[in-house]
């Protein structure tokens, strides 16, 4: 019985740290993102996401890939895209190596005028490379 449990805090401890790790590189991550915009930086945009990454855009079918998501930044700067924010509602444990997070976004122009704002629901995925956008969904509130 005193093995079982051990055992089943050691488990739980894993997954509380891997969650803790996750929210930390979330965080990190959503603050470079929008810098990519600034800098008009594709690179650095590209970057947040795994390179098996898919996106759910609205009214569109699921795309997935590498050059999906270069092709998102380049259309969504030549749309005036220039800065935004993530407003991260919830962090939580989706299995061995995923966490969902769920939030509110911000668009800005040029400007700092507020382009658009919406709700997201993104799947991360823990990578050699560290925690990576994997599934990306997202849609407008206007």
């Amino acid at each position: 019985m005193t093995l079982v449990f051990f055992i089943f805090c050691q488990k739980n401890f894993g997954q509380t740290s891997e969650l803790e790790e996750a929210k930390k590189a979330i965080a990190e991550s959503n603050a470079i993102y929008f810098k990519s915009y600034e800098r008009n930086e594709p690179k650095l945009f590209t970057d947040r996401y795994a390179k098996d990454a898919c996106l759910m855009e609205p009214g569109k079918p699921i795309m997935c890939g590498e050059d999906v998501v270069a092709e998102f930044f380049r259309k969504s700067y030549a749309g005036g895209t220039r800065s935004g924010e993530f407003i991260t509602q919830e962090v939580f444990g989706a299995g061995d190596g995923y966490v969902v997070e769920v939030g509110l976004l911000k668009i800005y122009d040029g400007k700092g005028k507020q382009k658009d704002n919406g709700k997201y629901l993104v799947l991360w995925k823990k990578t050699p490379d560290g925690w990576k956008m994997f599934r990306d969904a997202f849609s407008s509130n206007q």
